[in-house]
C-alpha cells in the first residue's frame, strides 16, 4: 500500500512541474519570434504611451484576430514593437487587455519618439542577431555583450572626468595534454604516461569601452568574421 501512496503524491508533484515546464517552453516559443524585439530586455526602464484614440487589439501582429478595443485617454505600457504594430498592456472597453495595436493611437510628449521606436527596433534586430551568431560590435552595451559571449576572463577598468572606460578581454583555451614514454620493467613494453595538462590560448577577443558602451573590437585571426561590425549606441529616450 505504501509504494502506491507514495506514487500518487509523486506524480501529484510531477504534474505541476509540468505545467510550470510547459509554460515556460511557451513563453519562450513565443519571445523566439525574430521579427519583435521585447522592451524589457531592450530598456531599463518601462516605456508607457498616451492612447489618443480608440483603437482594435489584436492578438497577433498581423492583426488577423481581434481581441477587443483599447479605450482612449488612458497611459498604456507597452510590451513589445515590430516595425510596423505595438504590443501594449492597457484597459479596454470591458476589461484589462493586452495584445498589438497600431501606432496611429498613440501619442507622447516627445514628437520623434515613432521615429526613436523605429531606430529603437533596428538595433534591436541587429543586436539579437549578434547575440545569435555570438558576436560584438562597437555599439553594443556590455549587457549586450555579455549575453553574446558570456563574462570576460580578464578586465580593466579606469575611472575619468567623463565617467569611466576600460577593456574586457575573452580568452579560449585548449587544454594539451603531455604524455612521456616510458618501459614496463616486468614485461619490456612501452607505454605513454600521462605527466601534465597545460592550457594553451586557442583564441581572444578583446572588448574597449567607455560607460558602458563599446568603442572598438579586436579579435584575434581565428575569431574574425569578416568586416568590422558597428551597430548604433543605445537610443537615448525622453518620453
Amino acid at each position: 500500500m505504501q509504494p502506491v501512496i507514495s506514487a500518487i503524491v509523486a506524480a501529484m508533484l510531477v504534474l505541476p512541474m509540468q505545467a510550470q515546464i510547459k509554460r515556460a517552453e511557451r513563453k519562450s516559443l513565443l519571445d523566439a519570434d525574430p521579427s519583435v524585439v521585447y522592451m524589457d530586455q531592450a530598456l531599463k526602464k518601462p516605456v508607457e504611451l498616451k492612447v489618443v484614440k480608440e483603437a482594435p487589439v489584436f492578438s497577433d501582429k498581423e492583426g488577423k484576430q481581434r481581441l477587443g478595443t483599447l479605450k482612449a485617454d488612458q497611459t498604456v505600457r507597452l510590451e513589445a514593437i515590430t516595425d510596423k504594430i505595438y504590443r501594449v498592456r492597457g484597459q479596454g472597453t470591458r476589461d484589462g487587455i493586452s495584445g498589438w495595436v497600431a501606432p496611429w493611437a498613440f501619442s507622447s510628449t516627445d514628437p520623434q519618439f515613432v521615429a526613436n521606436l523605429k531606430q529603437l527596433y533596428d538595433r534591436q534586430i541587429q543586436v539579437q542577431t549578434l547575440i545569435a551568431n555570438k558576436q560584438v560590435a562597437a555599439g553594443m552595451t556590455l549587457d549586450e555583450v555579455t549575453l553574446a559571449i558570456g563574462k570576460p576572463t580578464k578586465t580593466s577598468l579606469r575611472k575619468t572626468a567623463t565617467g569611466q572606460s576600460g577593456r574586457w578581454e575573452f580568452i579560449d583555451y585548449e587544454e594539451i595534454k603531455n604524455y612521456v614514454t616510458e618501459v614496463d620493467r616486468a614485461t619490456g613494453q612501452t607505454y605513454r604516461r600521462l605527466v601534465s595538462v597545460t592550457q594553451q590560448e586557442k583564441g581572444k577577443t578583446s572588448v574597449e569601452f567607455e560607460n558602458d558602451t563599446v568603442t572598438a573590437v579586436e579579435e584575434s585571426e581565428d575569431r574574425r568574421g569578416g568586416n568590422v561590425r558597428i551597430i548604433v549606441p543605445p537610443v537615448i529616450f525622453h518620453w
